[in-house]
């Protein structure tokens, strides 16, 4: 059977692992927050309304490609490209290609940095193969002028980072919504796993000043998860209600 992302792939083992899905959504909710197209996320509300509930809904959209059938997985692309559109011709006017191309670059590259994190750094091929897989989404979904490799896309990546941000009503916004499903510790946790995630043209408008001791917090993280106390330590970091639903995240790799 033919598959979107071929069994083995380290695409798989990034969004089959609910640590690392966390860490890639704990990164995008910094910079989505920033994006000047961020209005987009106020107009169907449903992002701030529920922040949690939206990650869990992107994952399940994200895992159907990776793990399904090539033709299912094409088909969810369809869908997403559908959703979008339905959305635009409500709201009266197109969303922005750039914006399409930042959300896709937020997903290579919070997963290549959460990846390193949790595990090791990516090997040249590796950060090949996963710039390729969410290009090939991508180009599925009808965005243009993409890079055709990985060296191309740092170049407009870092374009993007330095053209597309700014901290706005928005932003604000959607941080306090983030600290009230998370309450207060939670959330500066979220916050402080951010800025050693993020990049500066992220952590800087967000006065999000790196943690020096996190790291070492991260590595005692993987030795519990080697003594089989994963499941204690999600049910003291994670709100209990999502529980069940990150525990879900995680899938096997084939």
């Amino acid at each position: 059977m033919n598959y979107f992302v071929r069994p083995g792939s380290v695409v798989r083992r990034i969004w089959g692992d609910a640590d690392v899905i966390l860490l890639i959504f704990a990164g995008s909710a910094a910079e989505f927050a920033l994006n000047k197209a961020v209005d987009w996320l106020f107009f169907t509300g449903r992002l701030p309304a529920d922040p949690i509930a939206r990650l869990f809904s992107t994952v399940r959209y994200a895992q159907e490609i990776v793990f399904a059938p090539d033709e299912r997985a094409r088909q969810a692309i369809d869908r997403m490209r559908v959703i979008h559109k339905g959305v635009e011709q409500n709201r009266g006017y197109s969303i922005p290609d750039w914006a399409y191309r930042d959300v896709l670059y937020m997903l290579i590259d919070y997963s290549e940095r959460a990846y390193q994190l949790l595990h090791r750094p990516l090997t040249d091929a590796e950060r090949e193969e996963l710039f390729q897989t969410f290009r090939a989404v991508g180009a599925g979904m009808g965005v243009p002028d993409l890079p055709t490799n990985y060296t191309d896309w740092q170049i407009d990546r870092h374009h993007h980072l330095d053209n597309d941000l700014a901290r706005s009503e928005f932003t604000d916004r959607l941080f306090r919504r983030y600290h009230e499903q998370l309450g207060t510790w939670r959330y500066n946790l979220l916050r402080r796993v951010q800025s050693i995630l993020v990049p500066m043209q992220v952590s800087a408008p967000l006065d999000l000043t790196p943690d020096p001791i996190l790291p070492h917090s991260i590595g005692l993280y993987k030795v519990l998860n080697a003594l089989r106390l994963r499941s204690v330590v999600q049910r003291i970091l994670l709100p209990t209600d999502y529980l069940a639903q990150i525990q879900g995240l995680d899938q096997p790799v084939k």
